[in-house]
C-alpha cells in the first residue's frame, strides 16, 4: 500500500505588530517626563530580540515615538541591524506642502509602511479633518502606505469622518483607541458606538496592544475582556491585529505577561482567527515581508 504525505503547510507569521525603540541621546522624545523615568533609557532591538525568541515571534512592527522625520529615519537605520523588523510606521508633516517628497525619501526603503501623526497630543479634536492634514493623507494614501491612528475616545467621530474622506486609505487603531478603563472602570456607551460605527468601514482595523496601561495596577483579562470582545465583536480576527506596546508596557506589567493575559482573552476563537490576529492581519494590512 503507498505511503499518503501530506502536504507540508507554511507556518504562519507571528507579528508583534506595535513596539518601539529609542535612543535617548537623539533628543527628541519630548513626551519622556519624570512620569516615565522607567523607561527613559536606550531601548534597541537586542533588548527586544530576548521576548521575541522566548514566545516564537517572527516578526515585528516598529511604531514612532517622536514627531521628527529624524526618528523615522534612526527607525530605518536600526532595520538594517535586526532583520526581525519588517515594518516601521514614522512621522512626517502632514500639512507641509512637499510631504510626497518626505514620503518619497522615507519609502525608498521597503520596511517604510506608514505614517503616525500624535493625534492624542493635539489639543484641536478636529486637526486632522484639516485641509492641509487631508491633502497629506492623500499622498501616504497614493503611495500604498497606511495610517496608524493614536487617538482616544474624543477622536472617534473625526476619525470617522475622515475614513470615509479617505476610503483608499488603511487606517489601523492604536490601543483599542485608549479606552478609559483604569480602576476598572467600564469603557462606556460613548466609546463602545464610537468603534461600532468605524468597524462600519471597511479600511479601518484595530490593534489590540496598549491595554495594560490603560487599564492600571491589577489588570488582568477579566478587567480587560469588556473591551477585547468588544473589539473582536465588531471588527472580527480578519481586522484585529496584536501588538505588545513595549517597553511602553512595562510602565505596567512586562511582555510575558501581556503575552499570558492576551492568550487568555483569545483562547475561545479558533485557531484561524488566533492566527490572524497574532500575526496574518498585520502581515497584510501592512504588506510586510515575510522572507527570512
Amino acid at each position: 500500500m503507498q505511503e499518503l504525505h501530506e502536504t507540508p503547510i507554511a507556518k504562519a507569521a507571528v507579528i508583534d505588530a506595535h513596539q518601539h525603540f529609542w535612543q535617548i541621546a537623539r533628543g527628541d522624545y519630548h513626551w519622556m517626563n519624570d512620569e516615565v523615568a522607567a523607561i527613559r533609557h536606550d531601548i534597541l532591538p537586542s533588548d527586544l530580540a530576548p521576548h521575541l525568541r522566548r514566545h516564537n515571534i517572527d516578526g515585528s512592527v516598529v511604531v514612532q515615538a517622536a514627531a521628527t522625520t529624524a526618528e523615522t529615519e534612526f527607525l530605518i537605520s536600526l532595520s538594517s541591524q535586526a532583520s526581525f523588523i519588517k515594518g516601521i510606521v514614522g512621522w512626517v508633516d502632514l500639512e507641509d506642502k512637499d510631504v510626497g517628497l518626505s514620503l518619497d525619501r522615507l519609502a525608498a526603503n521597503p520596511v517604510f509602511k506608514g505614517v503616525r501623526p500624535m493625534l492624542q497630543d493635539i489639543d484641536d479634536n478636529s486637526w486632522i479633518l484639516r485641509s492641509s492634514v487631508l491633502a497629506g493623507l492623500e499622498q501616504v494614501a497614493r503611495r500604498g502606505l497606511r495610517y496608524d491612528a493614536l487617538v482616544l475616545p474624543r477622536h472617534l467621530d473625526v476619525l470617522a469622518v475622515m475614513a470615509e474622506r479617505l476610503p483608499d486609505l488603511p487606517i489601523v487603531i492604536d490601543h483599542c483607541a485608549k479606552p478609559v478603563i483604569s480602576g476598572g472602570g467600564d469603557p462606556g456607551a460613548a466609546w463602545r458606538d464610537g468603534i461600532a460605527q468605524l468597524a462600519t468601514l471597511p479600511n479601518i482595523f484595530c490593534k489590540i496592544s496598549g491595554l495594560a496601561n490603560e487599564a492600571g495596577p491589577g489588570w488582568n483579562a477579566d478587567r480587560l475582556a469588556p473591551v477585547v470582545d468588544h473589539i473582536l465583536s465588531v471588527f472580527g480576527p480578519s481586522r484585529v491585529m496584536w501588538g505588545s506596546d513595549w517597553p511602553v508596557l512595562n510602565l505596567a506589567g512586562d511582555y510575558d505577561s501581556w503575552r499570558d493575559v492576551t492568550r487568555q482573552l483569545l483562547r475561545h476563537l479558533s485557531p484561524d482567527a488566533r492566527r490572524a490576529i497574532y500575526g496574518g492581519t498585520a502581515v497584510e494590512f501592512y504588506g510586510l515581508d515575510m522572507t527570512p
